[in-house]
């Protein structure tokens, strides 16, 4: 059988170079075609095959450590997810039962008060919820302790299948440590609950405890290279305390939950979510651990806020919607799409069934469910994959260097990294010299 195309001849590189350095007519081939991006590294405007040959990783597939290509190795199934704010319990277990109906698989219950968490109000906040069904994702500010407790109450007294529960206690001391300068308890204590709340999900394999909010330094003006190193500097550090107050590294890691946010960088975000496992497996290894499969990283994706337009924030829908298709075709596992309105006003039940739409219709329209790392093999995507990771962990043995991720905030290294960052693109985008996509 005649390969497509075969009657064509194989062109070389040097020869499509010499054919485009004509086209140019003398102009500078760097300045006129080469991308420089905001994070320092040159983008060439065409690949080839022969451009990831050297790759170490361009041969490994679909859930095969270093899981480059993704945790799932048949589709690319994502869960929807939707934040309510809980004030009043019952209301709240209505509007999840409404948006769940309406095709959201992953609420997120922001409690307002962590005070009001009793084993009552708990009850009544999952009532008439199928846990096995959907994912369920708890945050508060305290009491994770105690909202692990009641939430394992309820699974016991239901029945539930432990193997068959996804859900999160979203505690993030780190990342509390780094928006706010403090904890309302002393760093090492802080540890020391951590590792009693990971413990306590003993048996339920599904239930993460830590949410670990690498957004947090996006919207603070991060790129997403910085973003990345410092999420898994961050990651490393968790591991680190755990592991040293008694819990095994296999347990260790599969109670962590990254989270990042992902911005208007197209091809550069796909890229991005992939250098992450990529990283990320190969710090796991780097503890030992039991199973290799223990180095998979679990993803949450948030679309930013920093490029959101408050005078017209319906293009917002625009911006957010690539944003996410980046995030899926990256390989997350969930994603908050928020709404259009949310850095004008609180949103309204209109901006929240957009955001909802936005993701049922790349789900049930597009079919971007369907295929596991769609870039996979792309000369292009392949290649910017393997920057984003060079330069990350470059950036990430620099932050190990001083001690790791709690001594560098200590010290003050990464707040001075990102202020200098967000200084340079609130000037680039002043100056014209960075445009903020749609």
């Amino acid at each position: 059988m005649e390969k497509l195309f075969g009657e064509f001849p194989p062109v070389s590189k040097k020869t499509w170079m010499d054919k485009i350095n004509v086209d140019l007519k003398g102009n500078d081939f760097a300045g006129k075609l080469v991308w420089k991006t905001s994070e320092g590294f040159d983008l060439m405007p065409l690949y080839r095959q022969e451009d990831i040959e050297n790759l170490k990783y361009s041969e490994s597939l679909p859930g095969e450590f270093p899981f480059i290509r993704g945790n799932k190795c048949c589709n690319n199934c994502w869960r929807i997810r939707q934040n309510i704010i809980v004030t009043d319990y019952g209301e709240a277990n209505k509007k999840a039962l409404e948006i769940m109906m309406k095709g959201v698989d992953s609420p997120g219950f922001y409690i307002s008060d962590p005070e009001t968490i009793i084993q009552e109000n708990i009850d009544n906040l999952l009532k008439g919820i199928h846990p096995e069904a959907v994912e369920l994702n708890f945050l508060s500010d305290g009491k994770a302790r105690e909202m692990t407790e009641y939430f394992l109450n309820f699974l016991n007294k239901r029945g539930s299948d432990p193997l068959k529960i996804k859900a999160a206690i979203e505690t993030d001391p780190l990342g509390r440590l780094f928006l706010n300068g403090t904890l309302c308890i002393p760093v090492e204590m802080g540890f020391d609950y951590l590792a009693d709340v990971s413990r306590s999900v003993a048996g339920y394999p599904g239930i993460r405890t830590i949410h670990l909010n690498a957004s947090g330094f996006r919207n603070a003006g991060a790129g997403l290279v910085m973003e990345l190193a410092f999420g898994i500097a961050m990651g490393a550090e968790y591991l680190s305390q755990l592991t040293g107050r008694g819990v095994n590294i296999d347990t260790a890691v599969s109670r962590i939950r990254f989270s990042f946010a992902t911005g208007s960088d197209y091809f550069p975000e796909i890229a991005k979510l992939r250098a992450a496992r990529l990283l990320w497996s190969a710090v796991v290894n780097g503890f030992m651990p039991g199973n290799l499969n223990s180095a998979g990283m679990e993803i949450h994706c948030v679309t930013g806020r920093w490029n959101k337009a408050i005078n017209d924030p319906y293009i917002n829908m625009l911006r957010s919607q690539t944003e996410a298709m980046a995030a899926i075709l990256g390989g997350i596992d969930s994603l908050t799409i928020e709404p259009f309105d949310i850095v004008l006003r609180q949103p309204d039940e209109f901006s929240e069934r957009i955001a909802r739409n936005q993701q049922l219709i790349l789900r049930e329209e597009s079919y971007f469910d369907m295929v596991a790392d769609p870039a996979g093999g792309s000369y292009y995507i392949e290649n910017l994959t393997n920057v984003i990771a060079e330069n990350a962990w470059k950036l990430f043995l620099e932050i190990e260097e001083t001690g790791g991720f709690l001594e560098s905030l200590r010290k003050g290294i990464i707040h001075e990294k990102i202020r200098r960052s967000a200084k340079k693109l609130k000037k680039d985008i002043s100056e014209r010299g960075q445009k903020v996509r749609t």
